[in-house]
């Protein structure tokens, strides 16, 4: 029973008739053939009231349009058959261990392939590509004997798995993404990873962010911070130290002085290099343009003028290819014109975040979107 396609759709603020017209453009855009819009009026209630399970062909267009996984349309976990026998057991175990170094380097290539597409176009449609890919991963590192065949395996796992719980928490999935952190905190202790291990903790921070628990939230990327500092690279301890900003930011104005200490902790601790990603962690992005526009978003929060000249400069300069992102400077602009009571470039800025958002799919910012429209 598709018990969980009520809470995904209300996620996306739609009513029953535009999850029908999104369903019937999807398919459209993809030479499918669907029901009419009076069937799909009849399905969509029977689904989401457990009158009719939802087929596998509509599970498939769902899934990617909702950016769900299979168990959260419908509601069951899905148990995987246990491996039978010594002998399959065993030959699962010979295969795990005669993974090539170039497997690992293909698990990170297609790692790689899904980070640019999620921030070009966003995660919704992503999920079964993401899914599949941690299962190849997980799978690997469960047949893996030997420390030295595991940790290479854990650690292209740790990186994935973050990635696909940033995409569950921007598609509006809260236990998903907080159970991808989890997995990526195991695999990155399994890999040996203080690197992988903090940054999934300071991303998994946000979660607790989103649910309405700063305080523990800062806690947590504070946490991260201290976890084996001394092996940590520059570029990843600046990208802690901007967390913790926005983080404090967020949390109000008793905090701001806080933030702005990380804030200046970020710009000491960033190496001048030219560089735009830690070659020893490629989930990291973050050079003097990124942290220009995280500093534009951490001064619009706290109500400073000065972020508008921040944020600014980081659209003049943005990587087109960070779509997502864009959506979130607009936000910023938005809330730092509102704060000046400059409603006309506001509200123009209003509507650019809400046209990216949607075009990206991101339920988080869509909420971010509606709350600003809130204050017009």
């Amino acid at each position: 029973m598709a018990t969980g396609l009520r809470t995904a759709r209300k996620a996306r603020g739609w009513s029953q008739d535009k999850l029908i017209h999104e369903m019937r453009r999807f398919a459209d855009q993809r030479l499918l053939d669907i029901a009419s819009p009076a069937s799909l009026k009849v399905y969509i209630s029977e689904w989401e009231n457990g009158r009719r399970a939802v087929t596998d062909r509509y599970a498939a267009l769902l899934r990617p349009l909702l950016g769900i996984t299979d168990a959260e349309l419908r509601g069951v976990e899905k148990v995987r058959p246990a491996a039978g026998g010594y002998e399959e057991l065993l030959g699962r175990i010979d295969s795990s261990s005669s993974l090539s170094e170039s497997m690992v380097g293909s698990f990170l290539d297609q790692t790689e392939l899904l980070r640019t597409m999620d921030r070009q176009m966003g995660a919704a449609g992503l999920v079964d590509q993401m899914n599949g890919h941690l299962a190849s991963m997980e799978d690997a590192l469960t047949f893996a004997v030997l420390p030295g065949a595991r940790r290479p395996i854990a650690a292209a796992l740790a990186g994935a798995s973050t990635l696909a719980a940033w995409q569950a928490l921007d598609a509006g999935a809260v236990e998903r993404a907080w159970r991808r952190y989890e997995l990526a905190k195991k695999a990155a202790q399994d890999a040996e990873s203080p690197l992988y291990l903090a940054h999934a903790m300071g991303e998994q921070a946000y979660v607790l962010a989103d649910a309405g628990r700063p305080l523990l939230a800062i806690e947590l990327v504070r946490e991260a911070q201290r976890t084996q500092a001394e092996r940590q690279s520059p570029r990843l301890r600046a990208w802690l130290a901007a967390a913790e900003a926005e983080l404090c930011a967020a949390a109000g104005v008793d905090m701001a002085s806080e933030a702005r200490a990380a804030l200046e902790r970020a710009a000491t601790l960033l190496p001048d290099d030219g560089e735009v990603r830690d070659p020893d962690m490629l989930s990291i992005f973050l050079n003097t343009g990124h942290l220009t526009r995280w500093r534009g978003n951490v001064l619009a929060k706290l109500g400073d003028e000065s972020a508008m000249s921040e944020l600014y400069d980081s659209l003049n300069s943005a990587d087109p290819s960070f779509v997502r992102a864009s959506a979130g400077v607009h936000c910023d602009l938005t809330q730092a014109h509102l704060a000046r009571g400059e409603a006309d470039q506001a509200r123009n800025h209003l509507q650019r975040a809400r046209l990216a958002a949607n075009r990206t799919g991101s339920v988080r910012y869509r909420q971010r979107v509606e709350l600003l429209t809130g204050r017009l």
